[in-house]
C-alpha cells in the first residue's frame, strides 16, 4: 500500500531545514548502504554530526510521528533515525530492496515501511523520480516539498538520475506493531469505517467495528 501524506512540512520548516542541509557537511552514501546495494547507489548522506541531526529531527521527525496518517497507516512499534540525503546532477540509486533488518547490533529492528520525505521542489531538480515496482505495475514519484510517501519495504524500488539541480530528502523506516502488509490494510479499512460510524449517535455498528477492529489487532500484533 502506497500512503501520501501531503503537507507534512510547513514552507517555514521546510525553508528551515533546507537552510541546515545546504550547510551542513555530506559523505558519500556507500557508507550507508547494504552489501548488495553499494554497487547501485551513487548519492551524498549528512555527515553524522549529532547537533545537526537533532536540529533537522526537531522539525520532520516530529512532524512525522504525529501525524494522524502516518499513526493510522504504519501502526509503528520502532522508527530509525532518518538518513538525510542529497543527490546531485549524474548521481541515482539504483533498483534494490532495503535490507530486510536493519540498525546498530544492539538495537535491530525489522524494516516494514520505508518512508521518503521530499524536502525542495520538484522544479529545483531535473529527474530524481523515485520509483517503486509491485505487482499492480510500476508508479515513479516526485512529490511537491514537504510531503511524504509511505511504501512496502519489500518492494523493488529505485530513484532514477538526476540530470540537473539538487534532489534532497529525507528517509527512514519502520517496523510495524502489524508485520503483514496486507492485515495493516484491513485494520486501515476498519479504522477508516470506525471513524465515520463513530459521528453518528448511538449506532450500534460502531461499537461492533470497534470489537473488530479492536480484537484483530490484538491477534495481529507483535509486541
Amino acid at each position: 500500500m502506497l500512503v501520501k501524506i501531503p503537507d507534512l512540512l510547513n514552507p517555514t520548516q521546510l525553508e528551515a531545514v533546507c537552510s541546515v542541509l545546504r550547510q551542513s557537511d555530506f559523505v558519500d552514501g556507500k557508507l550507508s548502504a547494504g552489501r548488495h546495494a553499494q554497487a547501485r547507489k551513487n548519492n551524498q548522506e549528512l555527515k553524522p554530526q549529532q547537533e545537526t541531526f537533532d536540529a533537522l529531527n526537531n522539525v520532520v521527525m516530529t512532524q512525522l510521528v504525529q501525524h494522524p496518517l502516518y499513526l493510522q497507516n504504519a501502526m509503528p512499534a520502532r522508527i530509525c533515525a532518518p538518513i538525510y540525503a542529497r543527490y546531485s546532477s549524474g548521481m541515482e540509486y539504483g533498483g534494490h530492496i532495503d535490507d530486510p533488518v536493519m540498525g546498530p547490533v544492539n538495537s535491530r529492528y525489522r524494516s516494514d515501511i520505508s518512508i521518503s520525505v521530499f524536502l525542495n521542489p520538484p522544479d529545483e531538480y531535473e529527474g530524481g523520480e523515485l520509483c517503486i515496482e509491485s505487482s499492480q505495475g510500476d508508479s515513479e514519484f516526485k512529490l511537491p516539498a514537504g510531503h511524504a510517501l509511505l511504501y512496502p519495504s519489500t518492494s523493488f524500488h529505485s530513484v532514477k538520475p538526476v540530470t540537473s539541480g539538487e534532489r534532497l530528502v529525507a528517509v527512514t523506516w519502520v517496523q510495524s506493531y502489524i508485520r503483514r502488509a496486507d492485515q495493516r490494510e484491513i485494520l486501515v479499512q476498519l479504522d477508516q469505517a470506525r471513524k465515520s460510524l463513530a459521528l453518528e449517535d448511538d449506532n450500534p455498528a460502531f461499537r461492533r467495528v470497534e470489537l473488530c477492529y479492536a480484537n484483530l489487532f490484538r491477534m495481529w500484533a507483535e509486541v
